[in-house]
């Protein structure tokens, strides 16, 4: 759902009249199961990556998570 999304209010809006062929209004019941909630599709927890240091860590939890570089760290690093 888009973050900027906003419940709509107008008399005549069709979205919340629930008309046929327009933009479904989300309910609760969209949620994620709270089991597989925050889970990667294959079955992994995302963990961002911002040193070296971190790496270390997530050696003893490799079942679990899975590594994702973030975005400040350059290619030299990277490749070590």
């Amino acid at each position: 759902m888009n973050p900027a999304w906003r419940k709509p209010r107008g008399i005549d809006c069709r979205v919340r009249r629930r008309f046929k062929g327009v933009t479904l209004m989300p309910n609760i019941g969209y949620g994620s199961d709270k089991k597989t909630k925050y889970r990667l599709p294959t079955g992994f927890y995302k963990f961002l990556v911002r040193s070296p240091a971190d790496l270390e860590m997530l050696m003893m939890h490799n079942e679990k998570y899975a590594v994702e570089i973030a975005h400040s760290i350059g290619a030299k690093k990277r490749k070590e």
